[in-house]
């Protein structure tokens, strides 16, 4: 089982919709399970305060240092080296492989950042890992957090009804999907390709493979640069 502990000053906005779909059923069947701790129950003093201003001057506020390692030390168990992740704008991306990597773990935090973001010694001293999930900017790490998980937790063993469905999907060997078609065969005078239609299993593989070859190389030459070098390996 993997146990999810998600860290943020908004708890209701959980488990939103980690609680519906595969997800659910998920959890039911003990294939994961999910914790919520509230960052603001763990503020040192009379007002609950969770941030602050940044030194050195600037806009915003930042999340204090002490209070995250509050919510932290009591609810993580360092000496084991769980893995703590801080999504942040400023993190290494995520990528497939990486997703693959925490599914296979027992344990797994994640830290929903706000304002300016947070102090950076708690990052130091903590271990915690920074990933974005894109290059772009969210209003906090709650969305962000539902896009990580959705990435890990469907990679678990028993979640995906077709295990195999995952052997090729995009980001696989580094290739974008190839074109899905379906019924009706005729749809506003469009047919698919013949070759789906012919019942000849070896020239449909030969066929996705092309164009997902096609495709990657066309949409995301990033992605078709390392295709070719792990092809060369």
């Amino acid at each position: 089982m993997l146990k999810v502990k998600i860290f943020t000053l908004y708890p209701d906005l959980f488990p939103g919709p980690l609680n519906s779909g595969l997800y659910k059923k998920a959890q039911e069947n003990k294939i994961w399970q999910l914790e919520i701790i509230d960052i603001n129950k763990f503020a040192m003093d009379k007002h609950a305060t969770v941030d602050d201003t940044p030194f050195g001057g600037g806009s915003g506020m930042v999340m204090r240092a002490d209070v995250l390692a509050n919510a932290i030390d009591k609810n993580v168990n360092l000496n084991k080296k769980e893995k703590i992740i801080y999504l942040s704008p400023k993190g290494k991306k995520l990528e497939q492989s990486f997703a693959k990597d925490l599914s296979k773990l027992k344990n797994l935090n994640i830290i929903c950042g706000h304002f300016e973001g947070v102090d950076q010694r708690i990052l130091e001293t903590r271990g915690i890992q920074e990933i974005s999930i894109g290059d772009y900017i969210l209003s906090g790490g709650e969305t962000a957090a539902y896009v990580f998980l959705d990435s890990i937790i469907r990679l678990l063993p028993g979640v995906i009804g077709n295990p195999n469905s995952l052997k090729e999907e995009t980001f696989e060997n580094n290739l974008l999907e190839y074109p899905q078609y379906t019924k009706p065969q005729k749809w506003e005078k469009k047919s698919p390709p013949k070759v789906l239609l012919s019942g000849d299993h070896g020239k449909i593989k030969d066929w996705r493979l092309s164009q997902s070859r096609a495709i990657t190389r066309r949409q995301r030459p990033d992605l078709w640069k390392k295709h070719l070098s792990k092809k060369k390996k």
